[in-house]
């Protein structure tokens, strides 16, 4: 079977379903529901909380029993049955139980995808990992751009049918067929040989992860305010989300490109060209408050989230062991992509009440130290292979 394509499609079909979950579910829960917002607020926020703790325990507890393909189909079918509760679920309670449910599952699907794309390229069964990925970039675009007109022309209630719709073609695409390596089962000598903690006696792996914490959780105004900041700074309402994709698009245009111009960089020499780009892009926003500078300062998430993500996966599949690339995606997902975002959160809207420009200004107490560090990361990787 065509390796490449599978994992394209599996992308694809996943990131459909996060372009309606990311941008659209907090909106879902208050006009839908009836919530106020600061209740939505306290539901995604203690999701966000389940999600790292699937993400950082569950999911790499069970990777050591499972195989790939059977975690997949489960986390699949897991959130099909938490959205469908959703339809009776009305109070607030029951809300959030259901949406911890959700976080529990759901969210597990991004480091099971990446761990397998990890594995396959690992076995040399996939050529090129960007190749595969920007399919899900496009199918985040591409589902915000077609749910903004469903949901100007029927409101939100169209938000989880189009979710429901999303889960069903991914459970339908689990149970055909995958590559073979996928549904091999972790040897239990070699889990049990493999701990969470081993990993941090790999070469560089915390200075690593420091790194890419730093990175993602630089983007925590960007994703909570970015959308209201337009407002402020008197955006045309018709083209914010237009502006809010240039982004998407430009991480598209780098994962196409990435295994072709960026193949002879090294994980540090990325890491470090993704800070300095993440740094650009916020001090930009904060010294010129206009919609030209923030939709051009837009083009530099080539940097800050796609070559950070895709230095990662280098240094991943180039150093982690197989069967710790679970762990070392949960923990990825976890603390990057997760908790650590909902930490600077709490600080960027603190800024953001003092002078909204504050909160982009304040994410370069993330990318400055990760830029030394991913100089010194750098360093130590040239001293490596001198040794070599």
């Amino acid at each position: 079977m065509n390796t490449q394509r599978w994992m394209s499609r599996q992308f694809f079909s996943f990131f459909v379903t996060w372009g309606v979950f990311l941008p659209y579910w907090t909106g879902w829960l208050i006009h839908t529901k009836g919530i106020s917002v600061s209740q939505a607020s306290l539901i995604m926020s203690v999701g966000l909380v389940a999600r790292g703790l699937s993400t950082l325990v569950i999911f790499p507890a069970l990777s050591g029993k499972f195989s790939s393909k059977t975690l997949l189909n489960a986390a699949a079918i897991g959130t099909l049955i938490a959205l469908l509760c959703y339809i009776p679920s009305h109070a607030f309670g029951s809300l959030l139980a259901v949406t911890v449910f959700l976080h529990l599952v759901y969210p597990a699907l991004m480091p099971a995808l990446d761990s397998a794309a990890g594995v396959l390229v690992q076995r040399q069964q996939l050529q090129h990992y960007g190749k595969s990925r920007l399919w899900g970039s496009i199918g985040f675009v591409v589902t915000g751009l077609i749910l903004a007109v469903f949901t100007g022309a029927m409101g939100e209630k169209v938000i989880l049918w189009a979710m429901l719709l999303g889960i069903v073609v991914f459970v339908c695409l689990g149970f055909m067929r995958a590559p073979v390596v996928l549904s091999e089962k972790p040897q239990a000598s070699k889990i049990q040989n493999n701990g969470m903690l081993k990993l941090f006696q790999i070469k560089h792996f915390p200075l690593v992860l420091v790194i890419v914490i730093l990175l993602q959780a630089a983007h925590a105004s960007y994703y909570n305010y970015g959308y209201i900041y337009l407002q402020e700074i008197h955006a045309p309402k018709y083209l914010i989300g237009v502006i809010i994709n240039i982004a998407v698009i430009a991480e598209i245009i780098f994962f196409a490109v990435a295994d072709r111009k960026f193949h002879n960089f090294s994980a540090g020499s990325l890491l470090a060209l993704a800070a300095l780009g993440s740094s650009l892009r916020w001090i930009l926003v904060f010294a010129f408050p206009n919609v030209i500078v923030f939709s051009i300062a837009q083009i530099l998430h080539a940097c800050s989230f796609a070559m950070g993500h895709y230095a990662f996966m280098k240094y991943l599949i180039k150093n982690i062991p197989h069967e710790q690339v679970p762990k070392a995606q949960g923990m990825y997902s976890a603390l990057a992509l997760s908790w650590s975002t909902a930490v600077f959160t709490i600080f960027g809207g603190y800024l953001y009440e003092i002078e909204p420009r504050y909160a982009f200004l304040g994410m370069i107490v993330c990318t400055v130290p990760a830029m030394l560090l991913a100089f010194v990361y750098q360093r130590l990787e040239s001293q490596t292979q001198k040794a070599h």
